[in-house]
């Protein structure tokens, strides 16, 4: 499964602390779109779906949240709760964000501009979409 921890270097002093995120160096992709989940109730799935195409990182600006990974062979929970940290998520898999706290804020980052035709939100399609193509 495409999946891995990123690790982002925090500068900073006593004053506080930076990450910078530049695509194609610490975020794998050139980035054309992004957004932020907050508000979330704590038990609300969001997610519940997967793409054709597009490829992510997943931040937890504040707060914590758990990401459930699903490629159609194998699972792979997460979790993030540190701003140092980012999730990247390749296309074709699946992926459920659940147990968000009450301060939760997840910035994603896309390699691509929103096109709906990519999402796949059905479970049973994907299963079936990634037997066809990955055979």
């Amino acid at each position: 499964m495409d999946v891995k921890i990123i690790d982002f270097e925090v500068m900073g002093d006593e004053r506080g602390s930076l990450i910078a995120l530049e695509q194609n160096k610490n975020i794998p992709f050139e980035i054309k779109r992004v957004y932020y989940i907050f508000n979330t109730k704590e038990d609300v799935k969001r997610g519940l779906h997967a793409h054709k195409d597009l490829q992510q990182v997943l931040i937890a600006l504040s707060g914590s949240c758990k990401i459930l990974l699903d490629d159609g062979r194998e699972f792979v929970e997460f979790e993030l709760n540190s701003p140092d940290k980012g999730l990247f998520i390749d296309k074709l898999i699946w992926r459920e964000i659940y147990d968000f706290s009450e301060n939760c804020v997840l910035l994603v980052l896309a390699n691509e501009y929103y096109k709906q035709e990519d999402y796949i939100r059905s479970y049973q399609e994907f299963k079936n979409y990634i037997h066809r193509v990955k055979k």
